[in-house]
């Protein structure tokens, strides 16, 4: 076979499908529950990646019309995107409950002999879908604590991020990727449109220890708690890349390849931050833990937070684990300089 006989025959990859049979044997309670839950997520990604990307053409794009629980104004891929994923999860019958950005209270899907509960923001970032900006999915997975046969309750759902048994979220830009972890690493699928498929692109993600870029809305400056002044100060006095791009799962994903780190402290017109814990601080804690990076609301471990509400909001600084240290310290020092 010559050397273009042999770029021909080159294996395509991996499949996600496939990936998910190989590692089974490390998924907690191995049953294929969790496997086909993993398979019915991606099918919705694959779903709302179709719509998203018919956006500028169909009349899809701009506000619903009506708010979510959080006081947002809705967009109509927001609707769309909560239906799709609800629809796959009923329709799976692996879930029980569901807890949505979207719905002020816990939705049952009439499974009740589901397993798994699942916490998601059917479509971070939203607002950007007019203006051509990366968006993307945002889920928790975890394991029901009630007994089977009856309806999920508040106590399957208000789990702390230990507990977590899978998180990922799906990225929707110029490439469309769906990464996630089951806690024995991190791994990254890009989707293929022309076959169908998501294809193992980015194995056992690693995060750097350190970096140059710094995510934060600085137009909140001057309602910071004084630490996350100085910290914004030092990185800028390093001459720190400042990369905002406005999308949670867009600036968490750039981070975690190149190192990086995030944060949205608490602010005036926000004291307990603005970031719901549930489904976007504690699914990508786990992700960037398991990736070697660290999460923390500037003084406790954020999957270590005691949940009380459904849409809990906490403050979020996550990323690269030595720039996540060093938020720690620069908190620390501007708070011992007050008493």
């Amino acid at each position: 076979m010559d050397n273009k006989d042999t770029k021909i025959a080159l294996p395509v990859g991996t499949t996600l499908d496939r990936f998910i049979m190989r590692k089974q044997e490390d998924f907690p309670y191995a049953t294929g529950e969790l496997s086909q839950l993993l398979r019915d997520i991606a099918l919705a990604s694959k779903i709302v990646n179709r719509e998203i990307n018919r956006a500028g053409l169909m009349d899809i794009a701009g506000a619903f019309g009506s708010q979510n629980v959080q006081g947002e104004d809705q967009q109509k891929l927001d609707v769309i995107a909560n239906i799709r994923f609800i629809r796959a999860f009923r329709n799976g019958g692996e879930v029980c409950t569901i807890i949505s950005e979207e719905d002020e209270e816990i939705i049952q899907t009439g499974n009740p002999d589901g397993k798994y509960i699942v916490a998601m923001d059917p479509l971070d970032g939203s607002s950007n879908i007019d203006v051509n900006v990366s968006i993307g999915t945002i889920f928790s997975i975890y394991r029901r604590k009630s007994a089977t046969g009856c309806d999920g309750d508040l106590t399957d759902c208000l789990q702390k991020g230990v507990e977590q048994v899978a998180a990922g979220y799906v990225i929707y830009g110029s490439s469309t990727m769906l990464v996630y972890t089951t806690g024995n690493g991190v791994n990254g699928f890009t989707y293929e449109p022309s076959l169908g498929e998501f294809f193992l692109s980015h194995p056992d993600i690693v995060t750097p220890k350190t970096g140059k870029i710094y995510s934060i809305n600085e137009g909140g400056y001057n309602s910071f708690p004084q630490g996350i002044k100085d910290y914004v100060e030092y990185c800028k006095s390093n001459e720190y890349s400042a990369r905002y791009i406005g999308s949670l799962v867009a600036d968490f994903h750039r981070n975690l390849l190149k190192g990086g780190i995030y944060l949205y402290p608490p602010t005036a017109k926000a004291p307990n931050g603005k970031l719901r814990l549930m489904y976007e601080a504690n699914s990508l804690a786990f992700i960037v833990e398991q990736a070697g990076g660290k999460a923390t609301d500037g003084k406790n471990r954020i999957m270590e937070i005691e949940p009380t509400s459904l849409h809990q909001r906490c403050p979020l600084v996550i990323g690269s684990a030595e720039m996540v240290d060093k938020v720690k310290e620069v908190l620390t020092q501007a708070e011992a300089a007050l008493v």
